[in-house]
């Protein structure tokens, strides 16, 4: 019994819970046309080094020193992401950020239609010769 209980939570759960997706390059400038939001949460040092991919919203997460303020970040993000079924793709410097902030966003926040871009700004976007705009 404990068993069948147990198998419908985690059935239940998958149901529930969105499912956090990592797109490539050409998966997210659909998604952009489409007009999904494109949110960088790297640090300002990292967007002058790179500059950004065309059409980003800035919004730092983690700071230099790996802090974070998430009540900031929420009032800068839902000026961005309005709704929780909007689409919206997550960019940081190698796609290990983002997984943190987009598992947060869809598993804590609610957010349904999180993405982020597979290899990050460097081994996504530019490792691909992309632009990026300062």
């Amino acid at each position: 019994m404990i068993k069948k209980v147990l198998l419908t939570l985690i059935a239940l759960q998958a149901f529930l819970f969105a499912e956090f997706q990592t797109i490539s390059t050409n998966d997210m400038l659909e998604l952009q046309k489409e007009g999904a939001a494109i949110v960088d949460i790297r640090t300002p040092g990292e967007w002058e080094q790179t500059g950004v991919i065309p059409g980003t919203t800035k919004i730092m997460f983690f700071d230099d020193r790996g802090s974070y303020n998430i009540e900031k970040f929420m009032a800068e993000f839902t000026k961005v992401v309005k709704d929780k079924n909007q689409p919206f793709v997550l960019v940081c410097r190698t796609a290990s950020r983002t997984k943190v902030v987009g598992h947060f966003l869809t598993n804590d926040m609610g957010y349904t239609k999180a993405r982020e871009l597979g290899g990050g700004i460097m081994f996504g976007w530019l490792n691909e010769n992309r632009k990026t705009v300062k």
